[in-house]
């Protein structure tokens, strides 16, 4: 009776071992049979399926360049204006290399010239036979003693006059009263005219004279005003060479930064302001520095 009784059991433990295997649904290939050792039951393990939330994130796709390679950025010179907030700013970059304008700005608005009529004085002084060293410091400390006395030497509207007729300045006009010569009136794109007949068309020497008091222009002027504003302090270690003009307080206060900047002087570039008298000469000229800055973008170095 008891081998009877241990072959039911064997026989009952191997049908449950079918069984159970039959019963596991060949569909879910995730479900593992493990035998059972020694004649115990068999029995089923689901493997827990992995849901890949612990996978990283697709990488962004990097955003489309703005500009192509070794091509100046654009900039939104309308947006140059709210930099300048209750006054004025006309901006020209001139390109040399590409010959054209990259930036302009109201090229046309007129500003009274302060003391970037001083290139005219000084293209006049140096026709005149002015020694170089005399023209040299009129314009490297804005010297306004010596541009009065050429001035009034060598005929003092007519120098303006002789000049726009002479490089083709539409809106560049002698000032009313001919003995204030920093009230002479003037253009962005005038200015970028200007420099680009200093560095193309006047005869070497006198090219070489203005040019070198430009790319020496001292931290403050003569009058003890700082005027490293606009270009200089917004460029970095682009070169450069500028004319800058400051007055006051005849309805406004006048702060401007002309020059050119980079290898071979490719860059023109000038920014005119006209900004309320209330702004301190310090507030207003950082103002200028800011729509400088705003240019570097568009002034590639090479």
């Amino acid at each position: 009776m008891g081998k009877v009784n241990g072959v039911f059991l064997l026989v009952g433990l191997c049908l449950g071992a079918i069984l159970a295997m039959l019963l596991v649904p060949p569909s879910r290939p995730d479900t593992t049979v493990i035998a059972a050792a020694s004649g115990a039951a068999a029995m089923t393990v689901e493997a827990e399926a992995v849901e890949p939330t612990d996978l990283p994130p697709s990488p962004a796709p990097d955003p489309p360049a703005s500009n192509e390679p070794g091509k100046p950025a654009t900039v939104d010179a309308n947006a140059l204006a709210a930099l300048v907030p209750d006054g004025q700013v006309s901006v020209v970059v001139y390109d040399r290399v590409a010959k054209k304008n990259t930036v302009s700005l109201q090229p046309g608005r007129s500003y009274t010239s302060a003391s970037l009529v001083k290139i005219l004085i000084a293209l006049e002084a140096l026709k005149a036979g002015t020694p170089p060293g005399t023209v040299q410091r009129m314009l490297s400390v804005s010297d306004d003693e010596i541009a009065s006395r050429l001035w009034s030497e060598l005929g003092g509207p007519a120098i303006v006059t002789r000049w726009a007729a002479e490089i083709g300045l539409r809106g560049t006009r002698p000032p009313e009263d001919p003995g204030r010569w920093g009230d002479t009136r003037i253009t962005a794109a005038d200015i970028a005219k200007i420099y680009r007949y200093l560095l193309d068309q006047v005869t070497a020497g006198s090219r070489t004279t203005i040019m070198r008091a430009l790319s020496g222009a001292t931290e403050s002027g003569s009058d003890g005003i700082r005027q490293y504003f606009g270009i200089p302090d917004a460029v970095g270690d682009l070169r450069w060479s500028v004319k800058q003009g400051w007055a006051c307080c005849r309805g406004s206060r006048i702060l401007h930064s002309s020059g050119v900047v980079g290898k071979d002087d490719r860059h023109i570039v000038v920014v005119l302001t006209s900004q309320p008298t209330s702004t301190t000469y310090t507030s207003g000229g950082r103002r200028v520095t800011e729509v400088a800055k705003a240019l570097v973008p568009a002034l590639p170095p090479g």
